[in-house]
């Protein structure tokens, strides 16, 4: 059975014993073993074959070019693969981590969780690769890691929110990704309690990186994490210990960052040994746009249906939870999220620009409805500035209140406002790719998607190739796990070379 830990801030001579401290609970869960589930080993995969469909289709934009171009000057003859790269190419794991995770959270297109902290735990898998390719590890071990990892980010998610204290949703990957090393590699506890705190104090960064002009940190930020992730890891294997207890001491991160010297979380991890099946109250995305945004889009394909003339259109209020109106919505208070001009990152995650475009193009591209020119039209703009998003107390409800993950309503109703004065009204509770949609997404749909974003990149032997392996996740050894990496064989890589324009 789950058991929970409270949580909250002693003064220096009382402090908790270390078997008492959250970041030992989480440790000790970590280095316990793990029992098998065919779910969780299906979904592991799904989830892997999910990120490198989403990495690929991302391989030659900017940051995951300039990831890739650093991490090619730290080659290491037992490596890790970087995504694209031919399997014969290793580098330092930590460096092919952060090329790996970049390109896979470039185009924000892979899953997602909504708790108190939103967050994608899928950004857990890319150090964990990273790490089993050049540590020798197997398939079983990796499919441990990923589920410990999730396990932990999960539980955190749900018991400590970061966003209200604008502290950016990574910092509960710092302790779930150090979490998924050490279950991969067997590690004590005590290694992995250290490394934990490590991380967490060193990868805790501010919410800017989500609000403004969203910039292309928002690619790299996990991956910086798993980057930290692994340094403090190997770190702590070398005997160093960390800042200690780095949630619980009154210079640490819930009395300095969070909710304060009198502040009590509770958090519930599963019993060390048992199955972890947090990877399951878990859920991609059918579209490249903020999770929030999901089942807006759904909805507008759905309500265009029903529309003749779009020039008719008043006005359009969208009804949401909080999330939604402050992180995507007009409640944000940034006008960049009605800016043309906008970033790409400022726009997927912008409720506003995501429903003019699906209600007037009826589908979601991940290139062609970001497009420049498309976004410039006159009456999408039009239509774009009619939009506004508000917090309503029902959608919070369903969001807030409902304590199963899976239960909780994501999405909005809609209130369009025609010139002649009627309306058209519909609702949407979760996306059409939810557990609980209308399509949920099993093993045939994520290897859709990987088949839909991969032509041009890479050729449909090589994807054939990836997809059986990861396929048969779970009874691969070493060398499997070596070629779990698609490789671009179709197009010419941007950065496939080591170049001179930064200092490594």
């Amino acid at each position: 059975m789950p058991s929970t830990t409270e949580v909250r801030v002693y003064p220096p001579d009382a402090l908790p014993p270390k078997e008492d401290q959250l970041a030992w609970k989480i440790a000790a869960l970590a280095a316990s073993p793990c029992g098998d589930d065919a779910e969780v080993d299906e979904m592991v995969a799904n989830r892997i074959i999910d990120n490198a469909a989403v990495a690929l289709a991302a391989i030659n934009r900017g940051p995951v070019a300039n990831a890739r171009a650093q991490a090619l000057a730290h080659p290491r003859a037992n490596g890790a693969t970087v995504i694209g790269l031919p399997g014969d190419q290793l580098f330092e794991c930590e460096w092919a981590a952060w090329a790996n995770g970049a390109a896979v959270r470039e185009l924000d297109f892979h899953d997602s969780f909504m708790a108190v902290e939103p967050g994608h735990p899928g950004d857990n898998i890319p150090p964990l690769i990273a790490v089993a390719q050049q540590c020798g590890c197997s398939g079983r071990d990796l499919i441990r890691g990923i589920a410990t990892a999730y396990e932990v980010q999960l539980s955190l998610a749900q018991a400590m929110a970061l966003n209200t204290h604008r502290i950016d949703h990574v910092g509960h990957l710092a302790p779930s990704m150090t979490a998924g090393i050490g279950a991969l590699l067997r590690l004590d506890p005590d290694v992995i309690y250290q490394a934990v705190q490590h991380t967490l104090h060193v990868a805790t960064a501010t919410r800017q990186c989500r609000k403004g002009t969203i910039s292309s940190w928002k690619a790299v930020a996990p991956a910086h994490v798993g980057k930290c992730a692994i340094e403090a890891i190997d770190r702590a294997m070398r005997g160093e210990t960390s800042p200690s207890p780095i949630y619980e001491g009154d210079y640490g991160v819930i009395a300095t960052l969070l909710d304060g010297p009198e502040a009590t979380y509770k958090v519930t991890l599963v019993d060390p040994g048992a199955v972890r099946r947090a990877i399951l109250d878990t859920y991609t995305k059918e579209h490249s746009a903020g999770y929030h945004g999901q089942p807006i889009i759904d909805l507008a394909f759905k309500m265009r249906k029903k529309l003749d003339d779009l020039s008719a259109v008043e006005s359009i209020d969208i009804y949401a939870k909080r999330f939604t109106h402050e992180v995507m919505g007009s409640g944000s208070n940034d006008p960049q999220k009605y800016d043309p001009d906008a970033s790409r990152e400022t726009l997927d995650h912008s409720a506003m620009f995501i429903f003019a475009i699906a209600l007037e193009d009826g589908e979601w591209h991940h290139e062609r409805s970001y497009d420049a020119v498309r976004r410039h039209r006159p009456e999408t703009i039009a239509l774009w500035r009619k939009i506004k998003t508000y917090e309503d107390a029902e959608w919070n409800r369903r969001f807030y209140d409902e304590p199963e993950p899976l239960k909780k309503a994501q999405g909005a109703r809609v209130e369009i406002t025609f010139k002649d004065g009627t309306k058209l009204v519909d609702e949407l509770a979760v996306a059409n790719s939810h557990p609980l949609g209308e399509v949920p997404f099993g093993r045939d749909q994520y290897v859709e998607k990987f088949r839909k974003l991969v032509p041009g990149i890479t050729s449909e032997a090589e994807a054939d190739r990836f997809l059986g392996l990861a396929a048969k996740l779970s009874d691969l050894e070493a060398q499997g796990i070596l070629a779990l990496n698609p490789v671009a064989d179709d197009i010419q890589l941007e950065c496939a070379k080591r170049d001179d324009r930064g200092i490594f």
